[in-house]
């Protein structure tokens, strides 16, 4: 038996969460055209018959601005020590900064292999990928460098088979840490605020900020699979765009939501949500525990 843990790190909207979606071959990791989406770690788990991946989805590295921000970059931190690889995403269509190249430099000092994957290789020209490749390529010839770079698109699965064969790489004598059913970490609880969080962020687009989270209050366990969550935001003014006019937008949010989770829990969903204004509750500790990014 052969295991290795991978972190994924990169800058927000690289695609990390895709990615890991497409490796896992489920959804874990919710996605969506906002930069920092993922606001927490997230476990993915790739069985095979005698290897285990276990790969680590993280919030996309920058600049603290509130307490949530901090926490996000706690776990970017946490889950880039004491792993067996670490998977360097840069976003094709934005090219590579100096600042990835930063990223990549510190990552290399460390004891796990490295790997970079362009991703969105499917909205860019061949001559776009292969320009980041030659700003790589220094740091592929170091004699501990670079293991190996993969253009890949996520979107449309792409390489992505290429990218997990040379992951595998990564795998030494192990054991089995988690049971060969299971995919992710996180409890069905998290799972389930994440998507109503996802399709918030989808259908409300730019007229929110990120100030939303989703905290799941109760779980009826019976032949109808009953939930009640509260969507919070910062302001009265948000409250009243995410009801939406005689509620139209909240209905659209939870009759969305409500078919991924049927598709999660395997039976019929039934989703009440609510709408509270928590000012500010990003920078308030006990706000961000009680909708479960931080232990």
């Amino acid at each position: 038996m052969k295991s290795a843990f991978i972190a994924l790190i990169g800058r927000p909207n690289a695609g990390k969460s895709s990615i890991l979606n497409r490796l896992v071959g489920e959804k874990v990791s919710i996605v969506s055209p906002k930069p920092q989406t993922t606001r927490d770690k997230i476990m993915g788990v790739v069985n095979g018959d005698d290897f285990q991946l276990v790969f680590t989805d993280t919030p996309g590295i920058h600049t603290p601005k509130n307490k949530l921000d901090a926490y996000m970059q706690k776990c970017v931190k946490q889950a880039s020590e004491d792993v067996d690889g670490i998977l360097v995403i840069v976003d094709a269509a934005k090219g590579i900064s100096r600042w990835e190249i930063e990223i990549i430099e510190k990552a290399l000092e460390g004891d796990a292999d490295v790997f970079v994957a362009v991703n969105k290789t499917d909205i860019v020209k061949r001559e776009d990928v292969f320009k980041i490749l030659q700003q790589l390529a220094p740091l592929s010839a170091r004699k501990d460098g670079i293991k190996d770079i993969f253009p890949v698109s996520a979107k449309n699965n792409v390489n992505m088979d290429i990218l997990l064969g040379g992951l595998k790489s990564c795998l030494k004598d192990g054991v089995r840490y988690f049971p060969e059913d299971e995919y992710t970490d996180k409890p069905v609880r998290f799972v389930i605020g994440e998507t109503i969080r996802e399709k918030a962020l989808l259908y409300l687009q730019d007229e929110i900020p990120h100030g939303v989270g989703v905290f799941v209050q109760k779980i009826d366990e019976g032949e109808v699979y009953s939930i009640e969550a509260d969507i919070i935001c910062e302001k009265e003014s948000h409250k009243r765009i995410i009801i939406g006019e005689e509620g139209a937008m909240i209905k659209r949010i939870s009759t969305s939501a409500r078919a991924d989770i049927e598709r999660l829990v395997g039976r019929r969903v039934f989703i009440r949500l609510f709408v509270k204004v928590r000012e500010d509750w990003r920078n308030r500790a006990s706000y961000i525990k009680d909708i479960g990014y931080e232990n």
